[in-house]
């Protein structure tokens, strides 16, 4: 089958590459043209042949959007347009109503396997028309791995919905195991941290890629010494939490795990300050960084005294 594919980086080129691999004929573009095969995206339309499929594999949001609005000028009725990238679920039912009223088609796929899929093949979850979405599956069948990792989740919006969830869950299972290794790391009775990580990775009921993972990176650097405890977000995150707060349902695990992001890129909490500052105010406590990480004052009655008993604490 013959596809465009619009955004050539890690991701967009090795699917790219995954499609040609497979017999598909892929014309790419991409701003640089070291890696483009065209020199635009009105050149990219008229290499395809009628009726067209062009991928979208750029930025979610205003670039995402350009794109879709520019192609939307260029394309025909009969055509498709498909969103691989992490586009919010409400823009894909805006975008597909903007391309339905030129009788362009439009489909959402959220795509996870991220450098690894190239080689393994990609978790594809897609939302669209079942006629759209049909035509589509000789890209979706070489994108995908061997066995499994298709669904298609139902109307415009569902693949991009299912992919956010699937995220938010990335963002709880990681919290998890960041907070066993840092317990673990803690602790003076486990002293080979890396080895009880890599044991669980058999027979065990958490056994996993993203256990995989950290093994391999554990292996790498033991004490994760080369790393800043600086977590960033890309927004499917705080996408799956507000979606949980319009639909009025609890998720305490995966906000709590996004919560702890934002907590990494502070150096300096401005909110643990007015906590110190209030301790400090009635209770006496100590409010100097060394200090503040023993003091203790009113809210711990006595436990500032030396006793007149000696005992074992």
């Amino acid at each position: 089958m013959q596809i465009g594919m619009v955004g050539l980086g890690k991701m967009g080129g090795n699917m790219a590459e995954r499609l040609r691999r497979g017999g598909h004929d892929v014309v790419g573009y991409d701003r640089d043209p070291a890696v483009s095969d065209v020199s635009s995206l009105k050149e990219l339309v008229e290499r395809l042949r009628a009726p067209r499929a062009v991928w979208v594999m750029v930025p979610a949001g205003a670039p995402t959007q350009a794109t879709v609005e520019e192609l939307g000028d260029l394309l025909s009725e009969g055509d498709i347009v498909i969103d691989g990238g992490n586009s919010h679920y409400l823009d894909d039912q805006k975008h597909a109503a903007q391309l339905g009223e030129r009788g362009v088609g439009f489909v959402d796929c959220g795509v996870s396997g991220g450098v690894w899929g190239l080689q393994n093949g990609y978790a594809l979850m897609v939302g669209g028309t079942d006629d759209d979405v049909q035509r589509l599956m000789p890209v979706f069948d070489t994108l995908k791995p061997e066995e499994g990792g298709f669904v298609h989740a139902g109307a415009v919006g569902a693949g991009h919905f299912a992919k956010m969830v699937h995220n938010g869950i990335e963002y709880g299972m990681m919290q998890a195991f960041a907070e066993g290794w840092e317990l673990l790391e803690a602790s003076d009775i486990v002293t080979d941290v890396p080895g009880a990580f890599a044991s669980w990775r058999h027979g065990t009921v958490i056994r996993s890629w993203l256990l995989d993972l950290l093994v391999r990176a554990l292996d790498d650097d033991p004490d994760l010494a080369d790393l800043k405890g600086y977590a960033q977000d890309s927004g499917e995150g705080r996408w799956t939490v507000q979606a949980a707060v319009d639909l009025a349902v609890p998720l305490p695990v995966i906000t709590a795990a996004l919560y702890a992001r934002f907590a990494s890129r502070q150096d300096d909490s401005p909110a643990m300050k007015v906590v110190a500052a209030l301790r400090n105010q009635f209770g006496g406590h100590a409010v100097t960084a060394k200090e503040g990480q023993t003091g203790k004052g009113a809210d711990a009655p006595g436990a500032d005294v030396v006793p007149p008993v000696e005992t074992d604490r």
